[in-house]
């Protein structure tokens, strides 16, 4: 419980749970992918990419949750060493796909690589059906904040 009562008690807050969960799984994540000269935002962009091409910056900015402004000085470094291709005309409108290239791909391999290990070892002390209703239960709490 909280010293003055009208705050929430940490131990038992469900929201601060999850941030401490998702601040511990993200500087997993960093670790294991400086090494390898990506952040998790490098990461994002490329995994994204790899499962949706011909992404807008603007598609990808929301994917990986940071500004367009972010998105682009990040594509601008990605295209400059080698990782992605974006064409220098829009086909249709203003927005600019962008494609992995070979290189992009392999990186993003060893990345994935990485980061399956962070979510193995995060996940060690569940059985196969608790992972499946943590999953189920985190997918409906999301559900319910964005219908709400």
């Amino acid at each position: 419980m909280s010293q003055d009562g009208d705050g929430i008690d940490l131990e038992t807050s469900l929201g601060y749970l999850l941030k401490e969960a998702s601040s511990a799984l993200r500087a997993a994540m960093e670790a294991v992918l400086r090494p390898l000269g990506m952040t998790m935002t490098h990461y994002s962009c490329l995994e994204l990419l790899a499962q949706r091409p011909g992404l807008s910056n603007s598609e990808l900015a929301r994917g990986t949750f940071v500004t367009r402004q972010s998105m682009n000085v990040l594509l601008q470094a990605l295209e400059r060493d080698g990782f992605v291709t974006r064409a220098t005309e829009a086909p249709v409108g203003k927005v600019l796909p962008t494609q992995l290239t070979a290189s992009g791909r392999r990186s993003l391999a060893r990345a994935s690589a990485a980061v399956r290990s962070v979510e193995q070892r995060m996940l060690g002390g569940l059985s196969e059906d608790q992972q499946v209703e943590a999953r189920r239960i985190l997918r409906s709490m999301v559900g319910a904040l964005r219908d709400g």
